[in-house]
């Protein structure tokens, strides 16, 4: 029987489906995040299911040369595949690999107004291209990003029942510790997804195997197809600077100041000669960037320095996997993150930020007297959360609570390797908490 993983996006489709007015649907996200796969169950929903991948099949660029209305589309589609039947009201289309025909964007509107088929168009790199793509069909498409496995998902791939699940928010609510059993059993679930990360292939291998044989060499050729598409997509940059940037970035993390710095790239390096290196990274899906605020204060969208940047990421597995071999069977065998300067703590933490919706900011004075990991906030109230890989001192969260030059924060979130509390000024929370923070803090009362 084939394993299907549950995702996220399977219900959204489900809900997306059966609203009446619904819109043809982008998807977009990095490579192999589980999009196909997730569209192909979906269309179980459907009688027919016309899946074009651009990239496998390049013959079905030309179905558009004639014209974007539904009727001449489909009837270049049937030249090529006579056997595909488009049944009203109950086909989906998928156009997948659209990045090799953005052409394909410029239907929706048409299809739309027909209303006789479903449309998703999907495809890896839309961030790159998503410029050129989004101004067409406005108004005329939704869009949904995906990314690899949050930490709810891994658990679900584990066999964990929603019901338990929704324990560790219930427990967030009540400010009541976790047992002994419950805290091991979600930290030690914490720790295999802070090694194998949430690329669904690597997930699946895990789950079915109960082991970590073959994830390091199927993470590997992972890394291998991003640095492959480096080559293959970079149009008008440096593709070597990108590439550079890119395996630089276990190197930044593993500092002790995290923020990246051309200097530490290459001997010699100018900020000028890499000019859209790492914008390309991030529209690409491959990295998270983090911000420095000007001021922690509200609001976060406009308060920031735009050249002053931490680079993490977007798969704390991919990190592992990046790092030396001896690094990797420390982490595997030992699980020993603490030895890692907190750069994976803070790596995994900032995936499950952005899985939540959240952007990343964090800040750091010009002496170095006040730092902060990260910031979310509430309707009201700007939240400084500290990463703690080892349970030291908060010196700067509790500045930040209770100087009054800082007005918007009223209480802080200090995420560590230890149980539920609260002192007055700031919560305690495990890390294997953070991908429920958005939901709980909902709940807080200031």
């Amino acid at each position: 029987m084939e394993y299907t993983l549950r995702r996220k996006l399977d219900s959204f489709l489900v809900d997306w489906k059966a609203n009446p007015d619904h819109l043809p649907l982008i998807i977009k996200g990095a490579r192999q995040v589980g999009k196909t796969s997730s569209i192909t169950h979906f269309a179980k929903n459907y009688k027919s299911f016309i899946s074009i991948n651009f990239i496998e099949e390049p013959q079905y660029k030309r179905i558009f040369e004639k014209g974007f209305k539904p009727d001449t589309v489909i009837r270049e589609i049937s030249f090529l595949n006579s056997d595909w039947e488009f049944i009203p009201h109950d086909t989906l289309i998928l156009f997948d690999e659209m990045q090799e025909c953005p052409d394909c964007t410029t239907s929706l509107k048409f299809f739309k107004l027909d209303g006789r088929f479903d449309v998703i168009c999907s495809g890896s790199l839309l961030g790159v291209h998503y410029k050129e793509i989004s101004s067409v069909s406005v108004g005329f498409k939704e869009d949904y990003e995906m990314h690899s496995l949050d930490f709810e998902e891994f658990l679900w791939a584990k066999g964990y029942k929603q019901e338990q699940i929704d324990s560790i928010y219930e427990h967030m609510v009540s400010q009541t510790p976790f047992s002994n059993i419950e805290y091991d059993v979600w930290i030690e679930n914490f720790r295999e997804y802070m090694t194998i990360g949430g690329m669904p292939a690597i997930v699946d291998k895990f789950v079915s195997q109960k082991n970590f044989s073959g994830v390091l060499a199927a993470q590997k050729k992972i890394l291998q197809d991003y640095e492959d598409d480096i080559t293959k997509y970079a149009e008008g940059l440096d593709k070597e600077k990108i590439k550079n940037v890119y395996n630089h970035i276990p190197v930044f993390l593993g500092k002790e100041n995290k923020k990246f710095q051309i200097t530490k790239v290459a001997t010699g390096a100018r900020s000028r000669e890499y000019v859209g290196t790492v914008e390309w990274l991030n529209d690409a899906g491959v990295i998270n960037r983090c911000y420095c605020l000007d001021q922690p204060e509200l609001p976060l969208k406009g308060n920031y320095k735009p050249n002053d940047f931490k680079i993490y990421y977007r798969d704390t597995g991919l990190l592992i996997a990046s790092l030396d071999d001896e690094a990797q069977e420390d982490l595997r065998a030992n699980k020993n993150f603490n030895a890692y300067k907190g750069a994976i703590y803070e790596n995994v933490v900032a995936d499950m930020l952005v899985k939540e919706g959240y952007g990343l900011y964090y800040y750091k004075n010009e002496k170095s007297t006040l730092e902060m990991d990260f910031f979310v906030r509430t309707a009201s109230s700007l939240v400084p959360v500290e990463v703690k890989a080892t349970d030291g001192a908060t010196i700067s969260l509790n500045n930040l609570i209770t100087k009054e030059n800082y007005g918007d924060v009223k209480f802080g979130i200090k995420l560590a390797n230890k149980n539920i509390g609260f002192n007055g000024k700031f919560y305690t929370i495990p890390y294997f908490c953070t991908f429920m923070l958005k939901r709980w803090l909902k709940t807080i009362k200031e």
